[in-house]
């Protein structure tokens, strides 16, 4: 069995660690223990950080379980996951500038760079918006839609409710593929046209619609496939 808290040496506790090497010189597992805060009578919270890694696959991983995944693991419950997912929401907000610096997203690259941070992983499927001004600076984002593994469902009206109540220009489209694969499906390629031409009636130009998986993304720009009107 891994050794418990109690069992390790003062300073190579999480807690003390971290006062004495900073938050960059914990390990994954020290991070979680410390996120999870207190064990339980048979295990130490450094032992269920170990074993939600394991179950999980990796911190990477983690950000793809929901409550009720997390709590499917022995000695978290639903407090714990509680913890545990604000922590990753924390970090993500964390690597977005604040609203008021007015960010410029003028390249897909530019784009992706910023919502992979954010959105880039999640347990179920997602669709939101970049709004932007008339400059292509950021004014919000905005999660409009929340689906199940593999598919959301969209309409024209939340969206385009939403940017015009933000005044905004132009919006890029965004969404999670929970599977990894960015690709876009049928689906994908119809939306997109769909909400283009709904646009192009609002007077609010939809410059692009970006797929997120992990690390990657797609680009309907980049890949020239954003339809015109």
């Amino acid at each position: 069995m891994t050794p418990g808290v109690k069992h390790l040496a003062s300073h190579d506790r999480p807690r003390e660690k971290l006062e004495r090497l900073g938050a960059s010189g914990l390990g994954d597992n020290e991070l979680l223990a410390l996120v999870i805060g207190t064990g339980l009578r048979d295990a130490s919270a450094l032992e269920i950080a170990n074993r939600l890694l394991q179950e999980a696959g990796g911190v990477q991983e983690l950000p793809r379980r929901g409550s009720a995944a997390l709590c499917d693991v022995p000695g978290i419950g639903a407090a714990r996951a509680a913890r545990v997912l604000a922590a990753i929401e924390l970090g993500r907000r964390t690597l977005a500038r604040a609203a008021s610096e007015r960010q410029r997203l003028s390249s897909p690259r530019a784009l992706a760079g910023y919502l992979l941070s954010l959105h880039g992983t999640g347990a179920v499927e997602q669709f939101g918006i970049v709004m932007l001004d008339t400059r292509h600076r950021l004014i919000r984002v905005r999660i409009v839609s929340t689906g199940s593994l593999d598919s959301t469902v969209v309409h024209p009206r939340e969206v385009f409710r939403e940017a015009a109540s933000a005044a905004a220009a132009a919006i890029v489209l965004f969404h999670n593929h929970p599977s990894g694969d960015p690709t876009p499906s049928p689906d994908d390629v119809a939306l997109t046209a769909r909400l283009v031409e709904a646009g192009a009636i609002m007077g609010i130009e939809v410059v692009d619609h970006i797929i997120l998986a992990d690390h990657h993304y797609f680009s309907f720009v980049e890949a020239g496939r954003l339809p015109t009107r």
